[in-house]
């Protein structure tokens, strides 16, 4: 057995930021920090140093000094953590005496739903899903714009321009959207598809704010992007086994938007979440603090 540590300490990390959090045995937050984005898989070096910056602002935060950390257990979340073996590299990095890292979905998710089994449905630029029962985590979806994030945001923008493009085609029938969106590149097709060849996912999911408007007005081509996500995502609820006694947060700037897409038995179970992702850092960190006194 181990001595109990006397700090919890938690790291979110993601593309465009890290926070950090240390707080006492009890859970009570003592200090606060931010840094740099920390995803694992787009730069190692990077997010390492960001994760640490992050941790030792808000050791500073604190007012603690840096022996603290020694006396700490941290559970840290980070983008891009794609295997065990990359996890146990970053963990070897950081400088606290009780460490695991996993990816951000885990901690995204413990977070959301606290002490309730459930799923959550993170939809923002990109989408991941996770069911947690009994302290596990069952992840889903999550793999980038590519090869799928489907029901993001990026999803979204992007499929209004190929709609736009199959109704060019006489495909399809456009819409007081598609219509405004040709327009804004001269009616010209090609513009169109420059604009698609060079966007980020961020640039496409720039387009989404658009899609759940017209949507709400009825628009027909927005409201088909729409009903496609949320078929995407009750199927996913389905594979996650959504049932029981579970609730279902939908978190990021486009999920609570599918609410009214979902079928009414699953639109029932909808509940605000917890927390964030630091929340659930914080708590696995209160999980590792206890399995090193046992």
């Amino acid at each position: 057995m181990q001595d109990q540590p006397r700090y919890l300490a938690g790291i979110d990390g993601g593309g465009s930021g890290c926070r950090a959090a240390i707080a006492d045995a009890a859970g009570r937050v003592l200090g606060r920090g931010a840094a740099g984005p920390a995803n694992v898989t787009s730069d190692s070096a990077q997010a390492v140093a960001n994760a640490n910056t992050a941790l030792a602002q808000a050791v500073m935060a604190a007012g603690l000094d840096a022996g603290a950390l020694a006396q700490t257990a941290l559970h840290a979340g980070l983008a891009g953590v794609l295997d065990d073996a990359m996890a146990a590299e970053v963990a070897a990095r950081l400088p606290t005496g009780l460490t695991r890292v996993s990816d951000d979905r885990r901690t995204t998710a413990l977070g959301a739903l606290g002490s309730r089994a459930g799923v959550l449905a993170a939809i923002g630029t990109g989408s991941t899903l996770a069911a947690v029962r009994d302290g596990g985590v069952k992840t889903l979806g999550g793999w980038g714009l590519i090869l799928g994030d489907q029901a993001s945001g990026a999803w979204l923008g992007r499929g209004l321009c190929a709609v736009a493009l199959l109704c060019v085609d006489r495909l399809q029938d456009h819409s007081p959207l598609t219509e405004t969106l040709l327009a804004e590149h001269d009616t010209d097709p090609g513009r169109l598809v420059r604009f698609a060849a060079a966007a980020t996912p961020a640039d496409f999911a720039a387009l989404a704010p658009r899609v759940v408007r017209a949507a709400a007005t009825g628009d027909a081509q927005a409201r088909s992007l729409m009903q496609a996500g949320a078929d995407y995502l009750a199927q996913a609820f389905k594979v996650l086994r959504l049932g029981g006694a579970d609730v279902l947060c939908l978190t990021g700037g486009l999920g609570p938007h599918y609410a009214d897409y979902l079928p009414a038995g699953v639109q029932a179970r909808i509940a605000p979440p917890e927390g964030d992702a630091l929340d659930g850092a914080l708590r696995l960190a209160a999980r590792i603090a206890q399995e090193a006194s046992r």
